[in-house]
């Protein structure tokens, strides 16, 4: 009971502060746990809001982190629809926007990250979206069904992750697709233009059409509705609907005025934290997408936004919060889910830090694995609907050591068998 006096607070319901709560009670912490969350929505993940939820085969309670009644049941008290305005270093407490003062012994910073938005005329329309929160999901999914029904377009800004996923779930509703990127393939600043492309075509398969090589400009519409999307480069495409799906900044405003050490955006941006995920304050932990991390096994510092990072760095900070010795150097992970196609990606390869790309497996047939190698070193792998090998391609980003790139495109050369070089 040597904890019952101390308070933990969370600022932040999403999966990272759910996961650091569950833990901090599963680890025996006895004092008091609050979570701050400026969502009505009890904490909830978030990939089935591009995958399952939107493309309606998953149910909206599917998202929660938890059932309701588990936070009562842990004794984790929650202060939903709430925002934190402030936060009191000296005297350790976060001030709420109804001007309640919470103390706090430990603080931790789950804040997430905000879509960027359009700067365009034509964004205040009423058939524009972003795709973040629950409360996106819900409208999106209705505003999806909708044009599917009615032969709509929807334009999408951006062919990321959630540009694609949201590309293939409006497609499963029937709607007409039109993706618009700057770059000249999709995914280019991830997966380069070799694997870009296959993404490109997937898509393209399904009737989905791209503007590759500009940006838009304008958001045309009339009675507040939307009737087309018009680029830099002067063409204009019909759009009853746009989604602007170009990124998200890093919530670092609270951060930002309680002086703590931030990482600057060209650099990813982000609060700064060591690999116990403790900022410059001794006191605050920020852990999921706010959280800059000093990696150890990367020796970089790194920021990733995506769920396997909320789901494990929540719970590394609520151990690192109890005074365990933490080193969060989890390989980073991500999945994709577009039509037919799986995809798991493990490691960080950056466009520019890898000098070669080496496939196992038929890329035609969309059942490969893709290598990004650096000096024959193993930096980051993307299996495509081939499973149960994250484990043996995490291992080989973990020993940044030389393998032989002819033995990892070999499907008869067991991926545990292509040892680095001594």
């Amino acid at each position: 009971m040597v904890d019952a006096h101390r308070t933990f607070v969370i600022v932040g319901g999403g999966l990272a502060g759910a996961k650091a709560a569950e833990t901090l009670r599963a680890e025996g912490f006895t004092g008091r746990v609050i979570i701050i969350g400026d969502e009505r929505d009890h904490p909830y993940e978030r990939p089935p809001l591009s995958k399952g939820y939107l493309t309606g085969k998953e149910e909206r309670d599917s998202v929660f982190v938890h059932e309701p009644a588990w936070y009562a049941r842990h004794d984790v008290e929650l202060h939903l629809g709430q925002s934190v305005i402030a936060v009191d270093r000296e005297d350790r407490s976060v001030l709420l926007g109804d001007g309640t003062a919470v103390h706090y012994d430990k603080l931790l910073l789950a804040t997430g990250a905000e879509p960027r938005r359009l700067e365009v005329p034509g964004t205040d329309l009423a058939g524009v979206h972003h795709l973040r929160r629950l409360a996106h999901a819900d409208r999106l999914r209705q505003v999806l069904a909708a044009l599917g029904r009615d032969n709509g377009h929807l334009v999408i800004a951006g062919a990321g992750w959630i540009g694609l996923e949201v590309a293939a779930a409006a497609r499963g509703y029937g709607a007409e697709v039109t993706v618009v990127e700057p770059e000249p393939t999709p995914l280019h600043q991830v997966v380069g233009p070799e694997l870009g492309q296959l993404f490109a075509d997937l898509h393209r398969e399904r009737g989905v059409r791209f503007h590759f090589g500009s940006r838009l400009s304008e958001i045309v519409g009339q009675d507040g509705m939307v009737l087309a999307a018009r680029t830099e480069d002067g063409d204009e495409h019909p759009a009853h609907s746009v989604l602007a799906a170009i990124g998200a900044a890093p919530r670092t405003g609270l951060a930002e005025t309680a002086g703590l050490a931030l990482v600057d955006r060209a650099h990813g941006g982000g609060v700064a934290v060591d690999a116990s995920l403790r900022t410059s304050d001794p006191d605050i932990y920020a852990a999921g997408d706010v959280a800059a991390v000093h990696h150890p096994l990367l020796g970089i510092r790194l920021r990733v936004e995506h769920w396997a990072n909320a789901l494990h760095g929540g719970p590394a900070a609520a151990r690192a919060m109890l005074g365990r010795d933490v080193s969060f150097d989890r390989v980073p992970y991500f999945f994709s889910d577009q039509y037919d196609l799986g995809m798991e990606y493990s490691g960080w390869a950056p466009p520019g830090s890898y000098d070669q790309v080496v496939l196992r497996g038929d890329a035609g047939k969309r059942e490969f694995i893709a290598f990004w190698l650096k000096d024959r070193k193993v930096l980051a792998g993307m299996n495509v609907n081939v499973w149960d090998v994250t484990q043996d391609i995490q291992q080989l980003v973990r020993s940044r050591g030389a393998v032989d790139p002819d033995a990892l495109a070999d499907p008869g050369t067991a991926l545990s068998a292509v040892a680095p070089a001594p």
